[in-house]
């Protein structure tokens, strides 16, 4: 079968042919200097580096192992054919990068935002914390801890050196912050259920990252949420970031697995590519830690190490498709131990079902610690532990309601930060000439989301086009 190019991808066959066989190391002798820069990884982050050399006039080809863009932000295909997020995405209002990306990209017609709410099961029951009101009124605490807790929400998002939090634990500044009655009651089931478990090394930036950004979106006197999406889900956003980078010169490559880096006298010379070596000078790892770390070669020992060093919690995700609402708020997080999942994520609160095949999306997520026994589950026995559990929280949830289950598992999802411990040695531009990595491993403190990727996307293309000096691809 010959090479094709149809609408900018490049077929595996075409990307083999780009080898020189008449060379001595499968097309890897006298690289081109101009030849494009090389995306290692189709994910948001991948995409969005492509998108941003794009402006800068640099041209990349991004090589994506699975057949569709997005990675962890990418879609999924319903039963009926309605395709939507694989995993649960919201925009905010403050999430003022993402927006800046999608007015410069023409998307700003199709953001849609809506008022929306938060509630918490614990001890039982289901209570909403959507306002000032609600909070002060919390049933399950006592009327001095829920004071506590309003006022260490307020304090805590005033708090502006997160780099002292690096080195405290996120039990001691809660506890400092409100108290331990407060801490046994609320937070420590809370984090049970986040870390699988285990957050005693947890170092408190991540709760102050969480009040922070969730704070941010609250707004008017009533200090309600608000969550937003852009109509066709992250693939529309994806796809607009694609079109920038053919515009620019770039391919998107799927259905293409880069096996390995080819490094010589510490330079990156090509990429491994279904049985060839295609030549490139310039290379960006954008996956997670342990998945880069099987590309790199012995001559990048010194990144190898720092990126085998990186710790995930990973995810088991079962998409709910219900015929009609579950709770009506956007995020139910579970302070229940005996619930065997995180959190309860309802995205049609904010998403019209009319825009997901009038189904309504219900994402109930279990964060996993490494070599959890939660990841060795079947799909089926998943199904049937989640729905049992959603019966027993939810009475008026039947089974009749299910029109259909997906489940999605990852292993390396949201990075650990534990105490003391940074991404700061991790840099954009490693020691080996043009090698340059980029993963969600490296956004700290902010939490990981489209707005914290986008932006630290932006932050990476700069570095690479410094380090470039103006040598870059071009077709």
């Amino acid at each position: 079968m010959g090479s094709h190019l149809n609408g900018g991808v490049l077929a595996p066959q075409a990307a083999r042919r780009q080898s020189d066989p008449a060379s001595g190391a499968a097309g890897t002798r006298g690289v081109d200097p101009r030849t494009p820069v090389a995306i290692v990884g189709g994910g948001i982050m991948g995409v969005s580096i492509g998108y941003e050399l794009a402006k800068r006039g640099i041209a990349a080809d991004i090589y994506e192992a699975s057949p569709t863009l997005g990675g962890l932000a990418g879609p999924m295909t319903l039963g009926d054919g309605t395709v939507v997020d694989r995993f649960y995405h919201a925009i905010l209002t403050s999430d003022a990068h993402l927006l800046g990306v999608c007015r410069d990209l023409g998307l700003e017609g199709q953001l849609r935002f809506k008022e929306t709410g938060t509630s918490i099961y614990i001890k039982g029951g289901l209570h909403s914390m959507s306002s000032v009101g609600e909070l002060l009124r919390f049933p399950p605490l006592r009327p001095f801890d829920r004071f506590r807790l309003g006022a260490m929400i307020g304090l805590a998002r005033l708090y502006r050196d997160w780099k002292r939090l690096d080195e405290v634990s996120v039990e001691r500044w809660l506890v400092r912050l409100g108290g331990r009655s407060l801490f046994e009651a609320l937070w420590r089931p809370m984090l049970a259920a986040k870390y699988d478990g285990d957050s005693s090394a947890v170092a408190a930036t991540w709760m102050w990252a969480r009040l922070v950004r969730m704070g941010s979106t609250r707004g008017g006197a009533s200090q309600r949420e608000q969550a937003g999406h852009l109509v066709g889900g992250y693939p529309t956003l994806l796809e607009a970031m694609a079109s920038r980078i053919r515009a620019a010169g770039g391919r998107i490559n799927l259905g293409c697995p880069v096996r390995r880096l080819r490094v010589e006298g510490q330079r990156v010379v090509g990429i491994e590519v279904d049985g060839a070596v295609i030549p490139a000078n310039q290379a960006v790892l954008t996956m997670q830690g342990p998945v880069a770390t099987r590309l790199l070669p012995d001559a990048a020992s010194g990144l190898k190490a720092r990126l085998e060093g990186l710790r995930y919690l990973g995810i088991v995700c079962p998409l709910f498709v219900l015929d009609r609402p579950l709770t009506g708020t956007w995020t139910v997080n579970v302070a229940d131990q005996s619930s065997p999942f995180t959190g309860v994520i309802e995205t049609t609160t904010y998403i019209d079902p009319s825009h997901v095949g009038g189904h309504h999306l219900v994402y109930v997520p279990k964060y996993t610690q490494p070599g959890s026994s939660w990841q060795s589950m079947t799909d089926g026995e998943v199904v049937e532990t989640w729905t049992a559990n959603l019966e027993r929280m939810f009475p008026a949830f039947s089974r009749t309601h299910i029109r259909e289950v997906q489940v999605h598992r990852e292993r390396y999802v949201d990075p650990l930060h534990p105490v003391g411990h940074t991404i700061s040695d991790v840099p954009v531009v490693t020691d080996v000439g043009g090698l340059f990595c980029a993963t969600t491993a490296q956004i700290y403190p902010a939490l990981t989301s489209g707005e914290s990727v986008t932006r630290y996307a932006a932050e990476a293309a700069s570095a690479i086009a410094d380090s470039l000096g103006g040598q870059h691809g071009t077709r």
